[in-house]
């Protein structure tokens, strides 16, 4: 049996410059270095920032059965002049956020969390993402009457697996108690 495989890496630090510091072995690099390819940072090419918000939207929102059909303008807006430093690993993160927190046709993008992290506030980025995964979840589970699985459950509702849902809440430090209440 013959198998044809082609390996691609990528890397967003300056290897050559590595391997002059003894970093990086040089015949690694060039044993993977047989056909470069140089992307630009997503700042440097807005223009594909649409058809990417697009392209996930779409992705997310049938892995997570919701029925996404718009993007408000103004979020696009938004997104497309954003830095993305992460880039196209924190787009798709923030939009996979988005589609999370989306409860009707349209994505409810938090624009608001990247106008305010884009002007250097001193917001702690984690604790506000794990604020609204922890509110999600919550309200999941007030939806399905406390039910974590099963059809109609939580977990089906956030297009999770019950033993995802149950790590996330786990992590999260949410308990019977704070969603007994919706019972």
């Amino acid at each position: 049996m013959q198998v044809d495989v082609r390996l691609i890496a990528a890397s967003n630090r300056d290897l050559p410059e590595m391997i002059r510091q003894g970093i990086v072995r040089e015949d690694l690099f060039y044993r993977l270095s047989v056909f470069p390819i140089e992307i630009p940072p997503l700042r440097e090419r807005p223009e594909d920032i649409p058809l990417l918000v697009n392209d996930f939207v779409s992705k997310l929102s049938k892995r997570m059965r919701r029925n996404i059909k718009s993007i408000p303008r103004q979020a696009m807006e938004v997104l497309t002049n954003s830095p993305w430093k992460g880039n196209v690993r924190e787009l798709a993160n923030f939009i996979e956020r988005a589609v999370i927190l989306s409860q009707g046709e349209e994505l409810e993008a938090p624009i608001a969390e990247l106008q305010v992290s884009r002007s250097h506030t001193a917001s702690n980025p984690a604790s506000t993402f794990h604020e609204a995964e922890r509110k999600v979840i919550l309200e999941a589970l007030k939806a399905a009457s406390g039910q974590i699985s099963g059809h109609g459950g939580a977990a089906e509702r956030l297009g999770l697996k019950r033993t995802t849902l149950q790590n996330k809440m786990r992590r999260l430090g949410i308990g019977k108690r704070d969603y007994q209440t919706y019972r």
